[in-house]
């Protein structure tokens, strides 16, 4: 292979990377949509409630789901959220039967590798969490509603312009009142739960 060609041949492999390493780089105005499964490990301190004494949450796992938009380089909107996962209940009288819990987050993140041409991407967020809790089976037993703040850290490994594989643990502040019917309040449930997850981000 004479220089002239050998020049070119470079020249054109130098653009090729360099090009497949600008389209990395996170920029305002990306759109991404997050999915995977995750292990929710609520607090090993669920609280105290009368008649049933120290209560226990159960731990448990499910599918997650995220859609985000960078509103500048290094900062995103992302509201997050868990399918309906089902919780045994238990407390010192025993099983007090179960409940679902459905997750909702909407957070601020912060990227500080965007706008640099990395093909990895961690982040750091913050926000509000909103849990509705439903489908109780004990009878007479209510869990309410909680609002609460809510963090998490986690980093996306780009494989394409449009894929990546994504990692993340979040931590919200959650802790609905409980009550029986007949016996009114019972209590606070301290529930706490971080969840420890991992799937796949598509950038668009």
């Amino acid at each position: 292979m004479n220089t002239v060609k050998l020049l070119s041949a470079v020249a054109i492999t130098a653009g090729v990377v360099a090009t497949s390493q600008a389209v990395m780089a996170y920029s305002a105005g990306d759109i991404f949509v997050r999915g995977g499964v995750a292990k929710t490990e609520v607090a090993s301190d669920n609280g105290r409630v009368d008649v049933a004494g120290d209560l226990d949450v159960s731990d448990e796992r499910g599918l997650t789901y995220g859609v985000g938009v960078l509103v500048h380089d290094k900062v995103g909107l992302e509201l997050s959220g868990q399918e309906k996962v089902e919780h045994d209940l238990s407390g010192d009288i025993g099983a007090l039967g179960s409940v679902n819990r459905l997750p909702f987050n909407l957070m601020v993140n912060y990227y500080p590798m965007g706008g640099l041409d990395s093909r990895v991407q961690p982040y750091i967020g913050a926000g509000l969490n909103y849990t509705r809790f439903t489908g109780e089976t004990l009878s007479g037993l209510d869990v309410d509603n909680s609002y609460g703040a809510v963090g998490q850290l986690g980093i996306d490994l780009a494989i394409t312009h449009n894929f990546m594989l994504n990692g993340f643990v979040n931590y919200a502040d959650v802790g609905p009142d409980v009550s029986l019917e007949g016996a009114g309040d019972l209590g606070s449930a301290k529930v706490d739960p971080m969840t420890i997850g991992g799937g796949a981000t598509f950038r668009f």
